[in-house]
């Protein structure tokens, strides 16, 4: 439950909304969007023409686990041991597969990975708000869509629980630590700003690190 958890000096991991169109993200997005079709948390639908047209406008294939942070999910969590529907001996990251992504609108990707809004897995995967509600969202259950224990593809249970458990510690310790806003479209960032906010050194590697996947 998520009142068991008590405040500490736990750092949660900074999230950002990448534009960034790596194969591999191409991939997670198309496996999202054929699984879930609709928003798992408000339960708005995708109409039928609007996917036979490959128009997601207002949908986002949301990682639960952030992509920048990578290392941590393999190195330091060891997360992947959640993940079962990708080989180990593939060479294709775990952090990509659909068990560690849901189908958001794309007002509540930004609540999500800004923690104002969470998933309680011990709780019936009831949606748990820590900002005003005026959409109605808590109490709702994550759609079973996304979840279908008969998916080899469903969401991992682990990853919710570990990101609602980050939203509790950084909402009760307020502005103990700083949440980012979002990334920016290409030709649209403001890197200038970077070396006066605070935590800039880590701001800069988050914004730095989607720009140079794949650069050798």
């Amino acid at each position: 439950m998520l009142d068991s958890i008590q405040v500490s000096k736990e750092p949660w991991v900074h999230c950002l909304i990448t534009y960034s169109n790596t194969g591999r993200e191409e991939r997670f997005r198309n496996e999202i969007h054929h699984r879930d079709r609709k928003c798992v948390i408000t339960g708005v639908s995708i109409p039928e023409a609007h996917i036979q047209a490959h128009n997601w406008a207002i949908f986002e294939a949301a990682n639960i686990f952030p992509l920048w942070h990578e290392s941590l999910f393999f190195f330091q969590h060891n997360y992947e041991q959640w993940i079962t529907d990708i080989d180990d001996a593939t060479g294709s990251s775990k952090i990509n597969s659909s068990q560690n992504g849901f189908l958001l609108r794309i007002e509540v990707h930004r609540m999500f990975d800004q923690y104002l809004i969470s998933i309680n897995p011990d709780d019936s995967c009831k949606v748990v708000v820590f900002d005003t509600d005026p959409c109605g969202y808590e109490g709702r259950i994550l759609d079973p869509v996304c979840r279908n224990p008969n998916d080899p593809h469903h969401v991992s249970n682990e990853l919710p629980k570990r990101h609602s458990r980050l939203s509790v510690l950084a909402n009760m310790r307020g502005a103990g630590e700083l949440i980012f806003e979002n990334d920016f479209p290409p030709g649209n960032y403001t890197l200038d700003e970077i070396p006066v906010c605070p935590d800039s050194r880590e701001r800069f590697g988050l914004e730095m690190a989607p720009r140079l996947e794949g650069v050798s």
